[in-house]
């Protein structure tokens, strides 16, 4: 696991749109199985219910306070607040789950200053896992209290510690290396988009198929134990829906593998700034 530095941003909608291989969208929501950990102060519910926000709506979250701060600046009088830290498991590593993820988020959040418990003015950030094997940690170095949050000095060291730390704690493959800069980063092509998107709808352990499939099969296994015929009908038909999304997600992966090989990625200019004019709660 060896996490990476990306350059500093002026706006979230870079950094979330490479997180998720995709544009940011006013209409894509992105649930608690894609931002898996966010920081402390975040409530998005409304009247008990859980609010589903767009990823255009999560990167506007995170550029609030850039507007809302409009002469807060880094010592280098610069306004690129937006941190994007992304880290990836090594090939034929097992895959993490849901909750293991959000803790590598939180622990690398920590280990970069963006987090600090019991601090409820600091930063927003949230941890993205959108494609396999990979999590992205995105913040905003300007506080709640519009001041800025300076990264440690000793930043790469600590991250790549902490990845060792990970690494041993969740008995993950141990990667000799240090943590890695990015200065410029590629735009990925149209072909990489979609076999990203498709890999993890194919995705066996993690992926939202593998979710529904789970779902259907532990009701199925539950009206079973129901009395009557029909109960058992009913198991039955549901047990056929998994096998049918089962068989989905074998034909999804083999299109993955046939999809033509993508052309030279192509090196994008950061873009401007984009508000959206969906709202959400604060």
């Amino acid at each position: 696991m060896i996490p990476r530095i990306n350059e500093r941003t002026s706006a979230a909608q870079r950094p979330l749109g490479e997180a998720l291989a995709r544009p940011v969208s006013t209409l894509e929501g992105l649930t608690g199985h894609t931002v898996v950990a966010h920081w402390a102060g975040l409530d998005f519910t409304l009247d008990d219910e859980q609010v589903v926000w767009a990823s255009a709506q999560w990167a506007e979250h995170l550029d609030d306070p850039l507007v809302e701060h409009p002469f807060t600046t880094s010592p280098l009088g610069d306004r690129r607040a937006i941190v994007h830290i992304d880290v990836r498991l090594p090939p034929g590593d097992r895959a993490l789950t849901g909750p293991e993820w959000a803790e590598v988020g939180h622990r690398l959040a920590r280990a970069a200053g963006i987090e600090i418990p019991g601090d409820e003015r600091g930063c927003r950030w949230i941890a993205v896992q959108a494609q396999p094997r990979r999590l992205d940690l995105i913040a905003n170095l300007i506080r709640l209290d519009g001041t800025w949050s300076p990264q440690p000095v000793d930043l790469a060291p600590r991250l790549a510690g902490e990845a060792r730390r990970i690494e041993t704690d969740l008995r993950l493959t141990p990667v000799h290396g240090t943590c890695e800069r990015q200065t410029v980063r590629a735009v990925p092509t149209a072909t990489a988009q979609m076999a990203a998107i498709l890999s993890q709808l194919a995705d066996e352990q993690s992926g939202p198929l593998a979710t529904v499939r789970g779902l259907v099969e532990h009701t199925a296994h539950r009206i079973a134990q129901q009395p009557g015929d029909t109960c058992q009908a009913l198991a039955h038909r549901l047990e056929l829906i998994a096998q049918r999304l089962h068989h989905i997600q074998h034909d999804l992966n083999s299109t993955t593998t046939d999809l033509p090989e993508a052309a030279a990625p192509r090196v994008a200019s950061t873009p401007p700034a984009a508000r959206h004019s969906a709202r959400r709660a604060p």
